[in-house]
């Protein structure tokens, strides 16, 4: 699939609201993939996202290739290091972690990433991550030793996205991170969905189909949904 982001673009200029459902490799087995297919192909889906934050990078190709066989959605890369690299995906988000201080995080990983990249035929897709505060230390913050930014200083939220924007980031992506115990909160969403032109994506902490609307509703343009997903695929069902 090409041009991933020209269509989030579209659909940003539409009103059309997107949904990834991220899978964590560490979590998934080749062999049992077919629930996990069905489901996926029943859901409301338009994207997926694959990666994890402690994941090597072992079978990634295998599990890739197996599931795009049967899923026609985009494919993007969500890596925590380098090693989560695939040229079976359609495209990456190339993350800067924009909440921490953390060099590693910063550009040490994108250098290193460079000559595996292109070496790829995906599409590169930069994109600032911004880690905000929810309620217990996720296992973003722990393997990137960093700390999320304050939930209630949505000023301070907004001004880091801005600066992300005029980076030149292609996306803003406001995550509470996985396994988060509350959500972005929905008036730091529209803050910051009302003062940026890119798209913004939102995901962490959201448990329920009435949360996904909320996070539309205060402006996500695509919305992100992991842990719910992977503990119940029936969650859309529900």
């Amino acid at each position: 699939m090409k041009n991933i982001y020209h269509q989030i673009l579209n659909s940003k200029a539409k009103g059309e609201k997107l949904l990834a459902i991220l899978l964590d490799p560490d979590k998934l087995a080749v062999e049992n993939l077919l629930d996990l297919i069905q489901k996926i192909n029943q859901s409301p889906a338009t994207h997926i996202f694959v990666g994890g934050s402690s994941f090597d990078g072992t079978h990634l190709d295998e599990l890739i290739t197996d599931l795009k066989a049967k899923i026609n959605l985009p494919f993007l890369l969500f890596p925590g290091n380098p090693s989560q690299i695939s040229n079976k995906a359609d495209g990456i988000l190339f993350l800067t972690l924009l909440s921490g201080r953390n060099p590693d995080y910063l550009i040490e990983h994108q250098v290193n990433a460079v000559p595996i990249l292109k070496k790829t035929n995906l599409e590169i897709i930069s994109t600032g991550y911004i880690l905000i505060e929810s309620g217990n230390e996720t296992s973003v913050e722990r393997v990137s030793k960093t700390k999320p930014l304050d939930r209630n200083n949505h000023n301070y939220a907004l001004q880091t996205a801005q600066a992300g924007e005029f980076i030149g980031n292609k996306l803003i992506y406001l995550e509470a991170g996985s396994g988060a115990k509350l959500p972005v909160p929905q008036q730091m969403i529209a803050l910051v969905s009302q003062n940026i032109t890119i798209p913004l994506i939102v995901g962490g902490g959201i448990r329920s189909l009435q949360e996904i609307q909320n996070c539309f509703k205060s402006g996500a343009d695509l919305v992100v949904i992991g842990t719910a997903f992977e503990k119940d695929t029936n969650f859309f069902n529900s």
